[in-house]
């Protein structure tokens, strides 16, 4: 498994949904929804496998500490839970639903190997995806060490064809499941917010600035501003960017509009891309 050929994919219920997981068990996750097709039907049947190689290549540890991080984590994974808000539109009184991540773990310690299956209420928020969904590059967090810096900078991804975003602190704590923690908005800054953008800002292909808001005297929202970060080979970069429906993603990225899915964006944008070229000649 190349850490370059890795994308993960998303329903934005989950990206916006509440959770808390350790560094080491976002990764585990994250490895095995980069395996889903997100085109397709996933059943619950179906199963991901990480090794300990693997997972070492992807996160630049060691092999030998990789093994016991698998092992640690097949031990504890299978209790943590995710809060979907609004999980389903046909059933408005329906205002949350509360899934574990997966059904079962396995760890196979000759084989230095994880193996699990997703939950069955999962499947429908990392399969068939349509419209509201972000996309990332598992490579791009891939070095960050702060277990709120993934989860920023998949807030931001939902975002990246504006490039900013207003969030509320309350919010967003609630989403990192801190409600309780950090009860300053100086401790809040400084053990949250503060690793996270730095993380972010060494470690992904994105750089972020940031500044708080005030609803009479108190700190009530946070403001993300962030750009991609310069390819080091433009020329090269530009020549092998990724296509979707035969359109660079980046230009999809800046000209989609607001609840429009990738493929749709991708094909009004050739259309007027070709209208306008008959227009010029």
């Amino acid at each position: 498994m190349s850490k370059n050929n890795l994308t993960v994919y998303k329903s934005n219920k989950v990206i916006e949904a509440g959770y808390k997981l350790s560094l080491n068990e976002q990764r585990l996750i994250l490895s095995c929804i980069a395996k889903v097709n997100s085109t397709k039907h996933l059943l619950a049947t179906e199963r991901f496998e990480v090794t300990a190689k693997e997972f070492s290549t992807l996160f630049s540890i060691s092999e030998d500490k990789a093994y016991q991080t698998l092992k640690h984590v097949a031990e504890q994974l299978f209790e943590r839970y995710v809060i979907i808000d609004n999980p389903d539109p046909s059933e408005p009184t329906l205002k949350y639903t509360r899934t574990r991540w997966i059904s079962s773990i396995d760890y196979i310690p000759e084989l230095g190997k994880v193996a699990l299956y997703f939950a069955q209420r999962m499947l429908p928020y990392l399969s068939e995806l349509e419209g509201q969904f972000t996309f990332y590059e598992l490579k791009n967090i891939g070095k960050m060490g702060s277990i709120y810096a993934i989860r920023l900078y998949e807030l931001l991804m939902q975002w990246k064809t504006t490039r900013t975003r207003e969030v509320e602190i309350e919010w967003l704590k609630k989403k990192f499941e801190i409600q309780d923690k950090y009860k300053s908005i100086k401790d809040f800054k400084k053990y949250v917010i503060e690793p996270a953008v730095k993380d972010i800002n060494n470690h992904s292909n994105y750089t972020v600035e940031w500044t708080q808001r005030k609803t009479g005297r108190r700190v009530t929202h946070l403001t993300f501003v962030f750009d991609e970060k310069a390819s080091k080979n433009p020329a090269k970069s530009k020549n092998k960017q990724p296509m979707i429906k035969g359109v660079p993603k980046s230009e999809i990225e800046h000209r989609a509009r607001t609840g429009e899915s990738w493929e749709d964006a991708a094909l009004r944008i050739k259309v007027e891309n070709k209208a306008d070229k008959i227009k010029v000649g």
